[in-house]
C-alpha cells in the first residue's frame, strides 16, 4: 500500500535538496567569478610591483618563495630570453602573452597576467584550482547549515503532513460509518477542497448503491408476491385433486395444475432473464447481428401462437439491411417479449406488423404495431417496472417483459420508446446506437 505522507514527505525533501543543489551551483559559480576578479587584480598588482626589481644576473629568489607559494613569476629580457623563474619546476610556456591568459599545462590550468616594463616582460602566473578550491569551500559553507536542517525540516514535514491528511482520515471514519441502512450523502462543507471531487464521486457512488439495493428490496419483495400467488394456487388446486372423485374432477382439477405451474415455470423464466439482462451480467458475447434475421426467427417461433388467436402477423423488412454489434440472445429475449406482448394483447382477429430497417439518422431499428388496446401516454412509464400490470389487464402475464426489454434495450445501446400504432393499438420501437461498421 502507498504512504500519501512518505511520499510527499519524500518529495518535500527532494526539493529542498534540489534548491540546495542550485543554491550551492549558484553560490559557487558567484563566488569563482568573485574569485577570479580579485585573483586577476592581484596578479596585475603583482605584475606592477615587479616592475622596479633588477632581474639582471643570478638573483636570489624571494625569502618568502616557499614551496606552498601559489604563485608563480617569470621574466624575459628583449630578446626573449627567459632571465628569471620562480618555480623552475612549474610547466609554463617559455613566451609570454601580454595581458590575461588562460594556460593549459600538464599540472592543470594556469591564469597569467604579462606585462612589458622597461627591457624586459613580466609575467606572473596562478594555478586556477586554488580559486575553484575557494569557490568550493564558500559553497560549502553557505549549503552546510541547510543540510544539517535537513533531518529537522523532514521532522516538521511528517509532523505538517499528517495534520494536512487528518481530514482524510475523518472522510475514512465518515464513510466507513455508513451502513447498507444508512446511506446518507457525506457533506460536501466539512471536507477539504482537494477532496471535495473524491467526496462527490463516493455520494455518487452511495446514491447508486442506495437505488440498486432499494430496487433488490422492491424486486425481491414483487417476486415473492408473484411467486406466492401461483405455489398458493397449486397448492389448492392438488388439495382439488386430492378431493376429487370421478375421473372428469381429477381431469378439471390436473387441467388447472397444469396451468398454475405454467404460470409458475414461465414467471421464473422471466425472473432468470431479467437477471441475465442487467447490465453487471458477464456472460454476454458481442458479435454482428442481422435484426432482419433474428427478427424473421422470433416471429416464426410465434406463428402457432398468432395463429391460435387468428392473428394478421408478418415482417416488413426495411431496404437497408440493419446490423448491429451485440449479444445475439439478448436480442432474441428483447424481440421475443416485444412479439409475444402483442401477440398476447391483441384481440382476436387482429394485426401484428413488425419490421426491421434504418431510420434517417442510419440507426438499425426494430417495430412492432399491434391493432390491440393500447396504453395511455400517462401509464407508458410504469409499464416498464417491474411486475407492474395495468388494472383490468385480463391477459396472462407476469409484468416483467417491458422490465425485461428495457433491462436488455440499455445492457445492448439501445433506446425503447413507445406510441401510437397506425393500426390503432400500440407501436414499440427499439433504436440501436451500436450499428456494425459496413466492411
Amino acid at each position: 500500500m502507498i504512504s500519501i505522507r512518505k511520499q510527499l514527505v519524500a518529495s518535500l525533501l527532494a526539493v529542498l535538496c534540489g534548491a540546495i543543489a542550485l543554491g550551492a551551483g549558484i553560490t559557487f559559480y558567484r563566488a569563482r567569478e568573485e574569485a577570479n576578479a580579485l585573483f586577476d587584480y592581484q596578479l596585475r598588482q603583482m605584475a606592477l610591483a615587479l616592475r622596479d626589481q633588477n632581474f639582471i644576473g643570478a638573483l636570489p629568489r624571494p625569502s618568502n618563495e616557499r614551496g606552498d607559494f601559489d604563485f608563480v613569476i617569470q621574466v624575459w629580457n628583449d630578446r626573449g630570453m627567459r632571465i628569471y623563474m620562480s618555480h623552475p619546476h612549474r610547466v609554463l610556456p617559455d613566451q609570454a602573452q601580454l595581458g590575461f591568459s588562460t594556460v593549459e599545462t600538464k599540472e592543470g590550468t594556469w591564469r597569467a597576467f604579462s606585462i612589458p616594463l622597461v627591457g624586459e616582460v613580466v609575467q606572473v602566473a596562478q594555478p586556477l584550482r586554488i580559486r575553484n578550491q575557494l569557490a568550493l569551500m564558500a559553497a560549502v559553507r553557505t549549503v552546510m547549515p541547510f543540510l544539517a536542517m535537513l533531518p529537522l525540516l523532514a521532522v516538521i514535514g511528517w509532523l505538517a503532513v499528517g495534520r494536512g491528511l487528518k481530514p482524510l482520515d475523518d472522510l475514512a471514519g465518515a464513510v466507513a460509518a455508513r451502513t447498507p441502512a444508512t446511506l446518507d450523502p457525506i457533506a460536501v462543507n466539512k471536507v477539504p477542497v482537494e477532496a471535495g471531487v473524491l467526496v462527490n464521486a463516493i455520494n455518487t457512488l452511495m446514491g447508486r448503491l442506495d437505488q440498486a439495493m432499494n430496487a433488490q428490496r422492491t424486486f425481491t419483495a414483487d417476486a415473492a408476491h408473484e411467486l406466492r400467488t401461483p405455489l398458493t394456487a397449486l397448492q389448492l388446486q392438488l388439495q382439488l385433486l386430492e378431493r376429487a372423485d370421478n375421473a372428469a374432477e381429477r381431469t378439471v382439477a390436473l387441467n388447472a395444475l397444469q396451468s398454475g405451474l405454467d404460470r409458475a415455470v414461465h414467471v421464473l423464466q422471466q425472473l432468470l432473464t431479467l437477471a441475465r439482462a442487467e447490465p453487471d451480467n458477464p456472460s454476454q458475447t458481442s458479435v454482428t447481428i442481422d435484426l432482419t434475421e433474428v427478427a424473421g426467427e422470433v416471429l416464426a417461433d410465434h406463428l402457432t401462437l398468432a395463429e391460435a388467436n387468428n392473428l394478421d402477423i408478418g415482417l416488413a423488412p426495411g431496404t437497408a439491411q440493419p446490423q448491429i454489434v451485440g449479444d445475439r440472445e439478448s436480442v432474441r429475449i428483447l424481440f421475443a417479449n416485444l412479439i409475444g406482448n402483442a401477440i398476447r394483447y391483441t384481440p382476436q382477429g387482429g394485426q401484428v406488423d413488425v419490421a426491421t430497417g434504418l431510420n434517417e439518422q442510419g440507426q438499425p431499428f426494430f417495430r412492432v404495431s399491434d391493432s390491440g388496446p393500447g396504453i395511455p401516454v400517462d401509464e407508458r412509464e410504469r409499464v416498464f417496472d417491474r411486475f407492474y400490470r395495468r388494472p383490468g389487464t385480463s391477459a396472462a402475464g407476469s409484468g416483467l417483459g417491458l422490465a425485461i426489454v428495457k433491462a436488455v434495450a440499455a445492457r445492448q445501446s439501445a433506446k425503447v420508446s413507445l406510441g401510437d400504432s397506425a393500426l390503432g393499438g400500440l407501436a414499440v420501437e427499439v433504436i440501436f446506437t451500436n450499428a456494425a461498421k459496413a466492411v
